[in-house]
């Protein structure tokens, strides 16, 4: 067994969605570990320790409705110091309405209806986990 398995944090508003990403992810053979984004919002989850804690080498963070404020929010937390390092997939539930908040830097895959397509998210993980620290 791994004695440093390549840990992957799973940022959602949605336990299901929670869910069916950790089981995805786990059968490509990482560590997933993961959180609610409403929870870390209302300060019933401390970021920097969780962060600290689990060291994910990759975030999977979902910018769901209202998508301005929840982009905002995304950008605040990737900007703490506990963040230097780490990759980032981005997903949603509208791709297409957060990519113009975003940018073309940032591709945003979209999870709608299930099933989704699991695949590209867990491939853009896999190479987000083999990128050299960002920074």
């Amino acid at each position: 067994m791994d004695q440093n398995p390549t840990v992957v944090g799973v940022i959602n508003s949605t336990p299901d969605i929670v869910d069916i990403l950790r089981i995805a992810i786990e059968q490509a053979g990482l560590v997933v570990v993961s959180a609610l984004t409403f929870e870390i919002r209302e300060g019933a989850i401390d970021l920097e320790h969780f962060i600290k804690q689990h060291q994910p080498r990759v975030i999977v963070y979902d910018i769901s409705p209202p998508y301005e404020a929840n982009w905002q929010l995304f950008l605040h937390l990737a900007a703490m110091p506990v963040m230097e390092g780490r990759h980032f997939v981005l997903t949603s539930t509208n791709a297409r309405h957060v990519e113009r908040l975003a940018g073309p830097q940032h591709p945003i895959y979209e999870i709608i209806g299930k099933p989704f397509d699991l695949d590209q998210v867990v491939q853009a993980v896999k190479e987000a986990t083999r990128a050299r620290p960002t920074r």
